[in-house]
């Protein structure tokens, strides 16, 4: 399936225009659907700061949330790519801190993402072991391994991921499910703890049998630890999709 081509098409919605995938079964794992937007004849007012619309004040819809607000509760255009959005797009305070955020992991952590590191790995029980470059597929629905094999997983079906710092061991009380990865502080870009490998359990297409793969970072550790933490805030951003 990590074949097919991924064509992309101009569609125009009430909130902008969007660069979507032709096949909606493609899409971004990442991706948010767009909001349905709160009925006019059901805010009278501002959703925040309760002002009376009339025909001074006129309504607005955040891009995000699909609220409605005031000119100057909704006044901010911030970039939206997790909608494909081709523009920056109106939004309301609240969430235009959110999409701002996020914009550090389409600026930066991606293009970590995309670009790879160096890893040992390891599938299931067995002790064979192989040197692999782990990167994300362009579609950003897969990681691609390649070495001397190659394979694949789809991001979709990850169960869990464990991420490993320096000095550590796994263990049941370090797994991070992607709940448990949305209030972890113990892995971040620059933080006081190098990450230095990761377990995940994922589920083989065809298959309802978890399957479990480690990797731990080869000799350029550096990269390594800045690809598994871009992961790690992967996989916050995989959880918020399907919870959305």
């Amino acid at each position: 399936m990590s074949s097919v081509p991924d064509g992309k098409k101009l569609l125009r919605s009430p909130s902008g225009l969007r660069m979507v995938p032709e096949n909606g079964a493609f899409n971004s794992p990442f991706a948010l659907d767009e909001p349905q937007w709160v009925p006019d004849k059901e805010c009278p007012r501002c959703m925040q700061c309760d002002t009376k619309f009339d025909f001074i004040r006129r309504k607005h819809h955040c891009r995000r949330c699909g609220r409605c607000f005031c000119d100057k509760c909704c006044s901010k255009k911030v970039a939206l790519p997790r909608m494909c959005f081709v523009d920056p797009v109106r939004q309301c305070a609240e969430c235009s801190l959110v999409s701002q955020k996020e914009m550090e992991f389409f600026d930066k952590q991606l293009k970590v993402l995309l670009g790879g590191g160096t890893f040992i790995v390891t599938l299931g029980t067995t002790e064979k072991t192989e040197a692999m470059t782990c990167r994300l597929s362009n579609n950003h629905r897969y990681l691609f391994l390649d070495g001397e094999s190659h394979f694949e997983v789809e991001l979709s079906r990850m169960s869990s991921m464990q991420i490993l710092t320096d000095g550590t061991s796994p263990g049941d009380t370090d797994i991070h499910t992607y709940t448990s990865l949305l209030d972890s502080q113990c892995i971040s870009e620059g933080g006081t703890a190098r990450a230095s490998g990761m377990l995940l359990h994922y589920k083989p297409m065809g298959s309802q049998d978890a399957q479990q793969l480690r990797l731990e970072a080869a000799d350029d550790k550096k990269v390594a630890s800045l690809w598994l933490a871009a992961m790690h805030k992967a996989a916050k951003l995989l959880y918020e999709s399907r919870d959305q």
